[in-house]
């Protein structure tokens, strides 16, 4: 690719990026702008927000490279992260919005009056935040190198610094401007380049696998990995669940005005995510005919423009499909760090736009320090681990405090540490040592099979054994998790203790 082409993309990204950003700051004047953008965002605006973060680099170059490399079996991976949604949409997004918290931890201390259960919320949120924010930075740096030839932690250190500009500024009100516009933006750089390759596939002659590809990689359950049927499963649990609790998507149905507008950005977050996973998986069986050297990397979606298309078309192809990477990696980055940096400056300084804005340096500035040090690993997997985590943890903790009135805050705590302890530890012993082999492999590697079933009995054993600690108030939150607004109940917005 011609380093012209690559460096002219990555710039406009980060210049539209700042400049849209900077539309946001004039409408930003409160706590609420910065943290919920004071609730007032549409459901198509927000549900193109919600896309525009949602789809990292495990989506845009990630699922790509897992196709490439084992096949059918990772096309699990787009349906459970398209269909996470529906369950969210079925057992969450309403109830949470009515809520009136700011945080996942606001609403666990809202729910259960605890506010030890509050501090480990804070803990888990900050730790999936900072695990999800690890491979954008990785990933940033490889596509920039890939693309300049420059060092690999220019390009981590560069979206950290558009972000951090961005989250300072505006807070949420801009972000929310800034991730609309990345989601059209990623949805064209891969569709664009998309109709191109399959003309060039079509004038190749529309070659096919070969006979020994058409076994080991389109067949379910045969693409090379150990334990197939146990992963896949794993696999199936954690992105269907794992959705639920991932804190940078939550905080966006903050922002919803009432739970009706937030199931109906639910319901047009499903159509646009099904629209843009389409793709990647086009782009891996792709990869596979014309690329099977690059089993196993993140960069065929990046690589095969050059490849079938080639001259200047294929070097315009490929800046187009780099724009669109970097516009994952800001996106996503951006919604992270204003889910960890609200809760820092709640849980940890004193709230208030201050304490926001110097969380959000924080918040960028450990995952970006962790990148540079820690073993790369396919994005997608390492994502992947962010939803086990997630799934084992917040999951339980949600489902039961919407929809279980006996649930207890001992019962609260003892499934946050049991489910969200056992899958962090299964995460940094595959990113500190891994990959290790067998069935130890496999359970480490996609630990959602045992540790969601884990963390739910926890929940509800300890919450049986402390039925006296059941909080006193839990009838009325029941009612207003529930009630549909149409009502018109007082409800006010629940403000944290801490605050």
């Amino acid at each position: 690719m011609n380093a012209v082409h690559g460096v002219a993309a990555v710039v406009l990204v980060m210049l539209t990026t700042v400049l849209i950003g900077a539309f946001g700051i004039r409408l930003s004047r409160t706590t609420s702008d910065f943290y919920v953008a004071s609730r007032t965002v549409s459901p198509l605006w927000n549900a193109s927000a919600i896309g525009g973060e949602y789809l990292s680099a495990a989506s845009f170059l990630g699922i790509a490279g897992l196709i490439l490399a084992y096949g059918a079996d990772m096309l699990w991976l787009p349906v459970g992260w398209t269909g996470g949604y529906l369950v969210l949409l079925v057992l969450v997004s309403a109830p949470l919005r009515r809520s009136g918290a700011y945080t996942l931890p606001d609403f666990a201390e809202a729910r259960l009056g605890s506010m030890a259960v509050r501090r480990m919320a804070g803990v888990l949120v900050v730790l999936i935040g900072w695990l999800y924010l690890m491979p954008q930075f990785q990933s940033a740096g490889l596509v920039l190198r890939a693309v300049t030839g420059a060092p690999e932690w220019a390009g981590g250190l560069l979206v950290a610094c558009v972000v951090g500009v961005n989250v300072l500024s505006g807070g949420m009100r801009s972000i929310t401007f800034v991730q609309a516009f990345q989601y059209w933006l990623k949805l064209t750089a891969l569709a664009v380049p998309l109709v191109f390759l399959l003309l060039a596939w079509r004038a190749d002659g529309a070659p096919g696998l070969g006979a020994a590809d058409a076994v080991t990689w389109a067949l379910p359950l045969s693409g090379g990995r150990e334990y197939g049927l146990y992963s896949t499963y794993s696999l199936i649990l954690a992105t269907f669940l794992g959705t639920m609790g991932l804190p940078h998507v939550l905080v966006r149905f903050y922002t919803n005005p009432d739970g009706r507008a937030a199931r109906h950005t639910t319901l047009v977050v499903l159509s646009l995510l099904g629209l843009f996973y389409l793709m990647p998986a086009v782009y891996g069986a792709l990869g596979r005919i014309y690329l099977p050297e690059l089993r196993g990397s993140d960069m065929v979606v990046l690589t095969l423009p050059g490849r079938l298309v080639g001259g200047v078309a294929g070097d315009l192809l490929t800046a187009l499909v780099t724009a669109g990477a970097f516009a994952a990696f800001l996106s996503t980055s951006s919604g992270l760090t204003v889910s960890v940096a609200g809760v820092i400056g709640q849980d940890i300084l004193r709230g208030g736009v201050r304490s926001f804005r110097v969380a959000a340096v924080v918040a960028v500035a450990v995952p970006l320090a962790l990148a540079s040090v820690a073993r790369s690993l396919p994005v997608a997997d390492v994502v992947g681990l962010a939803f086990a985590v997630s799934a084992s943890s917040f999951c339980p903790l949600l489902v039961l405090g919407i929809w279980w009135r006996r649930l207890t805050p001992p019962g609260a705590m003892a499934g946050l540490v049991v489910g969200g302890g056992l899958a962090c530890g299964a995460v940094l012993l595959t990113i500190g040592e891994g990959p290790h082999t067998g069935l130890a492999g496999a359970l480490l590697a996609q630990p959602a099979a045992w540790s969601v079933p884990v963390a739910f009995t926890v929940m509800i054993v300890v919450s049986l054994l402390t039925r006296s600690r059941i909080p006193p108030g839990v009838a009325r939150i029941m009612v207003r998790l529930h009630t549909p607004e149409t009502l018109d109940l007082d409800r006010g917005d629940w403000r944290p203790r801490s605050t």
